[in-house]
């Protein structure tokens, strides 16, 4: 285990934001973790744990000690009557991951295609899209504590996933003494593919697929597929354009402010949920604001999707963390004030 000093973060954030890890230090095993956590220089720093750096948004230079995840490792751990268990290495591209396992016969993941960023931080952002959440398809997963190096499983339950939220999003403090953020290193995660598998297409553009093609029993690759052709359509690939995806979650209000909303603007996109509540699309606000293709210095607002915030200074003139964080917070304002409603970032900020 070498820990690297002076290490350029450009690569390692989807944002494409200029900022350097004071020092890091690659994790391919558990036994890297015990390594580094046995020696005295490092033992006690404080740490940040970087996986794909696709939901961050690097501020400065990172002062903790960087432990970048790149754990390996693609296997059926069991082939039960009702389900197939999949393990993956924290460090496995997510996307490459999905394709895996629909390539080896394991469907239930296809539409959580072409989400960007690593296995392990799937579970802390409880990661979705189109019907399906990580929690969804949540068996289990290992980590290590990384004040005293003691390995440990969770379940579903323990992991306390909400909307893009986890145990691993909360700081430990007072009554909530179990919050993981900055204490654990994820090291694999197990998902529970059911059986037998029923594709998911509750979702207007898959709906929409459905009908353009005529195909109204679609396999899981074929799922893959839409869902990879949709998201295509409307998002930017990080590497040409850099950003974050979804900057923001898409709030929840109770069906009385919904019914305000709506007799204000009528064409609000909106979708009702199972406890009685309303979810609103974030990108409609943002976009009925009047911010779709939008800038701040660097910093702007994707023209197909204005739920995206964009580098629109490439690796020459990259954006800064300073300015995604002023053109978020004149978005959050612009919302507040035509609509009541504070939108909540999605990425970490560091």
């Amino acid at each position: 285990m070498i820990v690297e000093h002076n290490v350029p973060l450009q690569p390692y954030n989807s944002f494409g934001i200029v900022a350097r890890a004071q020092h890091l230090a690659r994790i391919a095993s558990d036994a890297d973790v015990l390594a580094l956590l046995a020696d005295a220089d490092w033992r006690d720093a404080p740490k940040f744990v970087l996986g794909g750096g696709s939901n961050i948004v690097l501020t400065g230079d990172v002062k903790p000690l960087v432990l970048k995840v790149e754990i390996k490792g693609l296997r059926l751990v069991e082939d039960t009557p009702r389900a197939w268990i999949v393990e993956a290495g924290a460090g496995e591209t997510w996307h490459d991951t999905v394709e895996w396992t629909v390539d080896n016969g394991f469907p239930g993941l296809e539409n959580l295609a072409l989400i960007p960023g690593t296995v392990g931080g799937s579970p802390v952002q409880n990661i979705g899209a189109y019907g399906v959440e990580l929690q969804d398809r949540f068996e289990s997963l290992d980590a290590i504590a990384l004040d005293t190096g003691r390995a440990f499983s969770l379940d579903a339950a323990q992991c306390a996933f909400g909307y893009r939220d986890s145990v691993f999003k909360h700081v430990a403090s007072g009554s909530n003494s179990f919050g993981l953020a900055g204490r654990a290193l994820i090291t694999r995660v197990r998902f529970r593919l059911p059986k037998p598998w029923k594709a998911v297409m509750g979702y207007l553009d898959l709906e929409r697929k459905m009908a353009e093609t005529g195909n109204f029993t679609p396999n899981a690759r074929e799922v893959f597929d839409w869902v990879c052709a949709i998201r295509r359509a409307k998002l930017p690939d990080w590497r040409q354009l850099g950003n974050a995806g979804s900057f923001f979650k898409n709030p929840t209000v109770t069906a009385e402010q919904c019914a305000d909303i709506i007799a204000r603007d009528p064409k609000i996109v909106h979708y009702p949920m199972a406890d009685g509540s309303i979810k609103l699309a974030a990108g409609w606000l943002i976009d009925a604001c009047g911010w779709k293709g939008k800038s701040v210095g660097n910093a702007g607002v994707y023209e197909k999707q204005a739920l995206v915030l964009v580098n629109r200074g490439g690796r020459t003139h990259p954006v800064t963390g300073g300015e995604v964080m002023t053109l978020a917070k004149a978005i959050q304002t612009s919302v507040y004030e035509r609509f009541g409603i504070l939108l909540e970032p999605e990425p970490v900020v560091v």
